[in-house]
């Protein structure tokens, strides 16, 4: 059996400087940005140890032992086959989102988003100059899941793609299979484009199955760019490395074919540590999404005891958990008034979409010891 990781302690977490803990005082249990409480992986420790030992401090080179270390990493943790080749580096996952959809749209166009959604999605638009369209996912008592008719009407008035987050955050949900093949079907007969953030997946829990997106179907390899990077798995969002996965000669060429900026940007740190990462941090991954999975299910114990009223569904990937409080009548960003009573630090639910009205973000990525005194300092104001 697999011994969950335990969770640096509160004092030495707050001498951390990154903005889980720099950004409001101690008095506050940030449990918002999805950093993870945990030491590093000691074979990343020890490879960015190594490097600054020997002042590896410069550019990425043209070639890295990167591409090779994720696709065995995927087909041990994904049973996925990828073809190095196949594989590009860029400085983060949102950057890399970004920059595929410039490469399938064109200033104007319709770019699908399935809100609740993780905020920077909503605001890709601005960036690239495209328009969102807007196909909430579907909720039901089991879950939520991609409104596939929603998405198919908004490819045939005219969207050029669809930004899918697979698992789903803020909701932790992990796409069936025959979902993510027939949304594939649906892009491929309009023409479309799939642009997949897989970065949470190898968060995946143990009851559930993570399906790449360009492994669902056939048609998902002519119309799927995916992005993921190990920095959520292994907190390492600081040291920018995220890769683009393409399937096909098509969407290889569409990557190939964007600035070179965009794969120069990627950090050396973030290669040494990526690498560590996916070729030696098995051991320490799997103690990780044991205690997350302890955590997932604490949390539901806990708002149950101290927080009657709220609605959380333990989802299937990932840190982050998402939670109705709208029976409790808190307004349409319960958080803000959770920081302001309680001095707990959640993520508005109003910033993932229209659909986040009512509800807040907790990130359990943390000790029990932490995340229990969050939700009873939050259960404070449920008993007022």
């Amino acid at each position: 059996m697999t011994t969950p990781l335990d969770a640096l302690p509160l004092d030495q977490l707050r001498t951390r400087t990154s903005t889980k803990w720099a950004k409001y005082p101690d008095d506050v249990l940030p449990l918002f940005v999805a950093e993870t409480d945990f030491a590093l992986a000691p074979a990343i420790a020890e490879a960015l140890h190594a490097a600054v030992d020997r002042g590896d401090t410069g550019y990425v080179p043209p070639k890295t032992a990167y591409p090779d270390a994720y696709a065995r990493f995927a087909e041990r943790r994904h049973g996925w086959q990828v073809d190095p080749a196949r594989i590009r580096t860029t400085c983060d996952v949102m950057m890399g989102v970004a920059e595929a959809v410039r490469a399938v749209a064109e200033p104007g166009d319709g770019v699908i988003v399935t809100p609740p959604v993780y905020p920077p999605f909503l605001d890709v638009r601005d960036e690239t100059r495209t328009t969102n369209v807007e196909v909430p996912l579907l909720r039901s008592d089991e879950g939520w899941r991609l409104d596939l008719d929603g998405i198919d009407r908004a490819f045939a008035a005219g969207a050029k793609a669809i930004l899918l987050c697979n698992p789903h955050n803020p909701t932790a949900t992990v796409h069936a299979r025959d979902d993510l093949a027939e949304l594939a079907r649906i892009a491929e007969r309009h023409g479309g484009y799939v642009v997949s953030d897989e970065i949470h997946a190898p968060l995946t829990m143990p009851d559930a199955v993570f399906t790449p997106f360009l492994a669902a179907a056939p048609e998902a390899e002519a119309v799927g760019i995916v992005v993921t990077s190990p920095s959520k798995t292994f907190n390492l969002a600081g040291l920018k490395a995220a890769q683009f996965v393409t399937a096909s000669t098509a969407t290889q060429r569409l990557v190939d074919g964007m600035p070179w900026e965009v794969e120069w940007r990627t950090g050396l740190f973030g290669i040494v540590a990526g690498i560590a990462a996916y070729d030696h941090g098995d051991d320490w991954l799997d103690g990780l999404v044991a205690r997350l999975d302890l955590n997932r299910h604490l949390l539901a114990e806990l708002l149950a005891a101290h927080v009657p009223g709220a609605r959380y569904l333990p989802g299937a990937a990932g840190f982050l958990g998402w939670v109705d409080f709208t029976a409790l009548g808190w307004d349409d960003d319960p958080a803000r008034r959770i920081l302001k009573e309680t001095r707990v630090a959640l993520n508005p639910g109003p910033s993932f979409g229209a659909e986040g009205r009512g509800f807040a973000r907790i990130n359990y990525g943390t000790g029990p010891e932490i995340l229990t005194e969050a939700v009873q300092r939050i259960g404070r104001i449920a008993a007022a």
